[in-house]
């Protein structure tokens, strides 16, 4: 009976170890944006009715896990509002657009030493060409809106390491639309 109590405790003791091991290198890890390292986003319009966002931030005290980063973006339209010989005049209502993700997958090969310099692939936005009369804010049924120029309004950063554990959720947003470069909030 003796034996089987030295052994019982043998791998118990051995267990206990390894489970210490595995939390203190959980705990090692303390992710942070490095200095100046705070993610900044880029927005870009190359045509008046599409939105291209990217983000910049540099980190340290990663682990050695893969990280994923999706950036979403959302904002709205304005419409001109035409009728059917061709005349135009401004539209009323700003149209809801997005919101759009892209997410940007980091194997944890890249991150060296806990630290990663993250671009994010882009999250671009784009307006529909025409929306009704009634969501462009024309006059009345005999017009349609067009030629759109798109704003965007909200950005979304989300940084999970592991996968599916949130160290990072920021943002920005201004409802009469933001300015590039823009600097989030975490």
């Amino acid at each position: 009976m003796k034996i089987y109590v030295r052994r019982f405790l043998m791998l118990f003791v051995a267990a206990l170890i390894v489970f210490m091991t595995g939390v203190s290198a959980a705990q090692a890890a303390s992710p942070h944006f490095k200095k100046n390292g705070e993610p900044v986003c880029t927005i870009s319009y190359p045509a008046a009715a599409t939105a291209s966002t990217t983000c910049h931030t540099v980190l340290a005290g990663l682990g050695n896990d893969d990280l994923l980063a999706t950036v979403t973006v959302g904002g709205f339209a304005v419409y001109q509002c035409e009728n059917n010989g061709g005349q135009q005049a401004p539209g009323q209502n700003k149209v809801v657009e997005g919101p759009v993700t892209a997410p940007t997958f980091i194997d944890s090969d890249a991150i060296k030493n806990g630290n990663l310099t993250l671009d994010t692939k882009a999250a671009v936005l784009a307006a529909k060409d025409t929306v009704t009369a009634t969501e462009a804010g024309c006059p009345n049924n005999n017009w349609t809106g067009v030629d759109p120029v798109l704003t965007v309004t909200r950005i979304d950063l989300v940084i999970e390491q592991p996968l599916g554990t949130v160290i990072f959720r920021c943002s920005a947003f201004n409802k009469d639309g933001l300015t590039s470069p823009v600097t989030l909030t975490c």
